[in-house]
């Protein structure tokens, strides 16, 4: 690995690429550029990466993160929906890390469009990204799925959505992200980011996520994931009767429960990602 450590962008630097482009930052497509460089190399040490690593990264921007990337990494995929921002990068990098342009590949994209044949080789095994905060959890989900070679990652999204995607059954945060972000991985917070890292200043508060896969429960996935959508739209009610149009009527959801060995009176709250790949697999 070369020793070679990239110009980072900061405050002036972001600033006179955003005006170079003409862009104005937009809320459709949520971007909030960090500005900070002591904010990335803390997001890549907190990363865990290893220099053999292969890191996906959604929404670079003008390459604050991508930036302090290069050098911690094998390669960065890069994949970016705006296609002034992705033609950009590689210039970016050129200027600031000449000596690691050549990790770096840009795809131009929408993540949640995105297939690992879009991507190329060496294939992606982590991702690191700060994530519009409007498709954070779609993103992640995602890429998962499509991307099986992915072992971990660190995302930036809003702070509660951290929270709800790193929730644990029986707590209040506890829901559909987190319940199927747990079929693919084992999540965890990863600490707070201040608001005053990011241009412009967005209104809400950011935080870490981190996660390790693991190796899914037993059972189909989509079948699992629709249950799980089942008995969160009706949270508050017992699984009973918030599943009978999932099974069919209130007694066939109340037998594939008990057939699940799982209480009939329970709430979807209390089930963990193994509970519900059982249940479904009870279903008629």
């Amino acid at each position: 690995m070369t020793n070679t450590q990239p110009g980072l962008l900061g405050p002036a630097e972001v600033r006179a690429l955003a005006a170079e482009l003409g862009l104005r930052p937009t809320k459709r497509l949520g971007q909030n550029f960090v500005h900070d460089a002591n904010t990335v190399r803390r997001i890549v040490k907190a990363a865990r990466l290893e220099p053999d690593d292969v890191v996906v990264e959604v929404g670079p921007g003008l390459g604050s993160l991508t930036l302090a990337l290069l050098p911690a990494v094998r390669a960065v995929h890069a994949i970016e929906i705006d296609p002034v921002l992705a033609g950009r990068l590689p210039q970016t990098v050129a200027d600031r890390a000449p000596a690691l342009a050549d990790r770096l590949s840009v795809t131009t994209a929408d993540a949640l469009a995105v297939r690992a044949t879009d991507l190329p080789d060496p294939a992606p095994t982590a991702i690191v990204a700060n994530l519009p905060y409007n498709v954070g959890v779609p993103v992640v989900l995602h890429l998962l799925a499509e991307l099986p070679q992915l072992r971990r990652g660190l995302v930036m999204v809003q702070s509660e959505v951290a929270e709800r995607l790193a929730a644990a059954p029986g707590s209040r945060a506890y829901g559909v992200p987190s319940a199927k972000l747990a079929w693919y991985a084992a999540a965890r917070r990863a600490g707070p980011v201040p608001r005053a890292v990011f241009w412009p200043v967005p209104n809400v508060d950011s935080g870490l996520l981190a996660f390790d896969r693991r190796d899914p429960p037993p059972g189909d996935r989509e079948a699992v994931f629709r249950l799980i959508d089942a008995a969160f739209a009706q949270r508050r009610k017992a699984l009973r009767a918030g599943l009978a149009g999932w099974a069919g009527s209130p007694a066939a959801a109340e037998a594939a429960l008990r057939a699940a060995g799982i209480d009939p009176l329970a709430r979807a709250e209390t089930l963990a990602i193994e509970d519900f790949a059982r249940l479904a697999a009870t279903r008629p």
